[in-house]
């Protein structure tokens, strides 16, 4: 028998408790279903242990902010809508509230109270497809059928008032594109109605669920001095115990005359600022959403949603300004700098979900590779903001 064609030698046994691993290097995206968008991890394991993560960003790049200062005032706001483009109502806010403050605009009051429901909607909407999703996350598929059954209803409602459902370009500077139609209002009081009940379903379909607290409780685990040095906003930080919401404590539009609580981690399955506390958040927050829609719907006046001194092309005064919201994904805020003329000098955004990303590496030492899922999941980005 010639030698390339002879069996190699037999292994020699090892002794009992004789395990041998080596390093690895595993990619993590950028097209894995679970890392919800184009983006990649290298991740460093030692067997199932993860030992270090680099998070790699810039497959999706929208370019917006060099785009934002090659087009007039007016004509940013679509581009806003493909940031988060999971909360474009948001976005548009966010964008218009920086300019209106520059330029001083009075907006009618009518279209604040409209806004604020928009704005409230989208976080339903927002934090429904986060649920449905990170349930998938640890293996159920049932949340996720559920998530968008109720919020295909958001989608409907806003298709009504703008014609669009997803990328909105509904908040305009000045106001709104235009007045909600009639009976739109009795259409959200109703969905609100329908929609509130279906939280208690949420918490006893996953949140409560052994399996999902197994899979969710005690990984990545945030300290809040962490989250806080990271710049780390909105569940995320919330999540770790910290009790910060723009709307509280900078109150925009009128949440100054609306009441809600601002639901915090409490480690009541775990320990606090684990992947559960943040997802729980999120969950915790559909339900204030629900009571500021309602107690907004109280007070919708009658009169115009456009403010007369906003023209078609704008040239805010010289100056600067920043500006910033309560995101789904923490403090969304726009910086723009004016020269006077149609076109800004500058524009630069503060994308809450780039920089609590970053905190990844922190937080994913030394867990087991299925749980990186679960900690990316909790996290909760969106790739078009993050790579604005």
């Amino acid at each position: 028998m010639s030698p390339e064609l002879q069996s190699p030698p037999l292994a020699q046994p090892r002794a009992p408790g004789d395990v041998r691993t080596e390093e690895m290097l595993l990619n993590i995206g950028p097209q894995h279903p679970s890392t919800h968008g184009v983006f990649r991890v290298v991740v460093q394991t030692d067997g199932e242990i993860v030992l270090d993560s680099e998070p790699h960003i810039g497959y999706l790049h929208r370019c917006f902010e060099k785009i934002a200062e090659s087009v007039d005032y007016l004509k940013v706001t679509p581009y806003t809508d493909r940031l988060d483009y999971l909360a474009s109502m948001c976005n548009n806010l966010g964008y218009c509230l920086t300019v209106e403050k520059l330029m001083g605009l009075q907006i009618p009051r009518r279209a604040t109270r409209l806004r604020m429901i928009v704005a409230e909607l989208n976080r339903v909407a927002s934090h429904l497809l986060a649920f449905g999703t990170y349930g998938m996350d640890s293996g159920a598929i049932t949340p996720f059928l559920h998530a968008f059954r109720d919020r295909e209803a958001i989608l409907k409602l806003f298709e009504i008032i703008c014609g669009q459902r997803l990328n909105y370009n509904y908040v305009r500077i000045g106001g709104l594109a235009e007045d909600a139609p009639p009976r739109w209002l009795d259409q959200v009081a109703a969905f609100v109605d329908f929609f509130e009940p279906k939280i208690d379903e949420y918490d006893a379909l996953l949140s409560y669920n052994g399996i999902f607290i197994k899979r969710a409780a005690n990984i990545g685990v945030l300290p809040a001095a962490t989250a806080i040095s990271w710049g780390c906003t909105g569940p995320v930080l919330r999540g770790s115990g910290v009790r910060r919401d723009i709307r509280k404590d900078e109150p925009y539009l009128e949440y100054d005359k609306v009441e809600f609580d601002v639901p915090i981690g409490r480690g009541e399955v775990g320990t606090l600022g684990d992947c559960w506390d943040r997802y729980m958040v999120r969950v915790r927050e559909m339900r204030e959403a629900c009571k500021i829609v309602r107690q907004v719907l109280k007070d919708v006046p009658e009169g115009p949603v456009m403010a007369p001194e906003a023209k078609k092309v704008l040239r805010p005064p010289k100056g600067e300004v920043y500006y910033r919201i309560e995101n789904p994904r923490g403090e969304l805020g726009f910086y723009v700098v004016s020269d006077g003329k149609d076109k800004a000098v500058r524009i630069k955004c503060r994308s809450p979900a780039f920089c609590n990303l970053s905190v990844l590496r922190e937080i994913a030492h030394g867990c087991m590779l299925a749980d990186m899922i679960m900690i990316i999941g909790s996290i909760d980005f969106v790739m078009g903001e993050v790579d604005r």
